[in-house]
């Protein structure tokens, strides 16, 4: 991969980066409010309830990405951006233009989701 192509990638890692923390200061910010919600009635708790779920799952799936982004950027430091964490190959440039942080190629993608579908059912 030329280093023009990885410069790129390193710029939307770092941007995507900030993007998340401020997200993830945000979804904190409105659990924490949530929290402090008066509930009046059943509907009130269950409303509350759901949207205390929803911002918790976004939280978690964001805190999911910051570590991913974060592994991303260590391995171009490390010069080893780019090479598929199960077969070693090289991730396609297209497939990091779509997901810059990108932990395998397309076929080994497919078979860690295999992996884990298994896992959970």
């Amino acid at each position: 991969m030329r280093t023009r192509e990885i410069d790129r990638l390193h710029k939307i890692l770092e941007e995507n980066k900030v993007t998340i923390i401020k997200n993830i200061q945000s979804e904190r910010k409105e659990i924490d409010e949530l929290q402090h919600t008066e509930v009046n009635d059943e509907m009130d708790y269950a409303s509350l309830s759901i949207d205390n779920l929803i911002d918790n799952t976004i939280l978690s799936q964001q805190q999911e990405e910051l570590i991913e982004i974060d592994a991303a950027l260590k391995k171009i430091h490390d010069k080893a951006y780019g090479d598929c964490e199960m077969c070693s190959d090289h991730i396609s440039i297209e497939r990091l233009k779509i997901k810059p942080h990108a932990k395998f190629c397309i076929d080994c993608r497919t078979v860690h989701e295999q992996k884990v579908k298994t896992i959970k059912a």
